[in-house]
């Protein structure tokens, strides 16, 4: 007989049909959110034995300035088309970038965009860290983001997607309400934790603009036709239950002058097509919460 691994309970399964119905405002059938990635690489970052943070010799000029070109260039230009076609970020934040170029925190932040932390460096990873520091990463992105917008936040995606076995458990216990850190699903879901309530957000790696261009090697029109395959397909599901769509977005990559107007198509499509509620991370994690199929009386 083979031994079964016991499984990790970090979310009941449900099959995708039978599931209670999610109904999004004005009878919309798909939320789409925007996630805008705003972070800082280090030049020459502290060696984790885990993972290197470049592939080449640090310093790794290359790689750094690559990634530079978002905060110079890319994403006041991205930012200008959202706003263009009434799409507000959910911004998945390197919270350290609030010191080193808080112009880019406070653009978005006048826009009206949510933050939410994606760690303190997109260099620095979690692989290894004991409780005390990982508490301490939290902790930090919490108080810095206030103290830079304001703004509380409700959501988390681990620097360059490391985890420990208690980060979901931490993120609840610290108030969060949704993780985009599981892959598993179009639609929220309940989170297992220890204490809190936490749902996953609906991300994505198979629409990401960095698994786009850098894994599956697309042109600028074949990521653009795959976003509107992604949301035309959910949308047509979601008449049924509502689902979510997340367009992550890294604007060193889609920012750039030869990829940008095939991503305006994209907006255009979803802007005109009807049936999307476009709009924040923390918003459809509010309305999920309260009224949608995770609502507990």
């Amino acid at each position: 007989m083979h031994e079964h691994a016991a499984d990790p309970g970090l979310y009941d399964y449900q099959p995708y049909r039978g599931r209670p119905k999610i109904e999004w405002p004005d009878g919309k059938s798909v939320a789409v959110w925007v996630s805008p990635n705003l972070e800082f690489y280090e030049l020459a970052p502290p060696a984790n034995p885990h993972r290197k943070s470049w592939p080449k010799p640090h310093p790794d000029v290359v790689g750094y300035s690559h990634r530079d070109y978002a905060n110079r260039v890319g994403h006041w230009r991205m930012a200008e088309l959202m706003e263009k076609h009434g799409f507000k970020g959910s911004v998945s934040l390197s919270v350290a970038l609030c010191q080193h170029i808080p112009e880019v925190v406070a653009h978005a932040n006048q826009l009206g965009w949510e933050f939410f932390s994606h760690g303190i460096y997109n260099t620095r990873y979690s692989y290894g860290m004991d409780e005390a520091q990982e508490r301490l990463i939290i902790e930090d992105s919490i108080r810095t983001v206030r103290e830079a917008t304001g703004q509380t936040i409700k959501g988390w995606l681990a620097p360059a997607l490391t985890h420990t076995t208690r980060t979901l458990d931490l993120i609840a216990e610290y108030g969060m309400s949704y993780t985009c850190d599981l892959y598993h699903d179009d639609q929220p879901m309940p989170v297992v934790t220890k204490s809190g309530r936490l749902i996953s957000m609906p991300y994505s790696l198979e629409v990401n603009d960095h698994y786009g261009f850098f894994v599956y090697n697309m042109s600028p029109r074949e990521y653009a036709q795959t976003l509107i395959r992604q949301y035309d397909r959910l949308a047509a599901e979601g008449a049924e239950s509502g689902t979510v769509m997340c367009i992550p977005l890294h604007s060193y990559l889609i920012g750039q002058p030869h990829r940008i107007g095939a991503f305006e198509e994209v907006l255009r499509h979803i802007a005109a097509d009807g049936r999307a509620w476009i709009t924040r991370s923390g918003d459809i994690a509010d309305h999920y919460l309260a009224r949608g199929a995770g609502a507990q009386a």
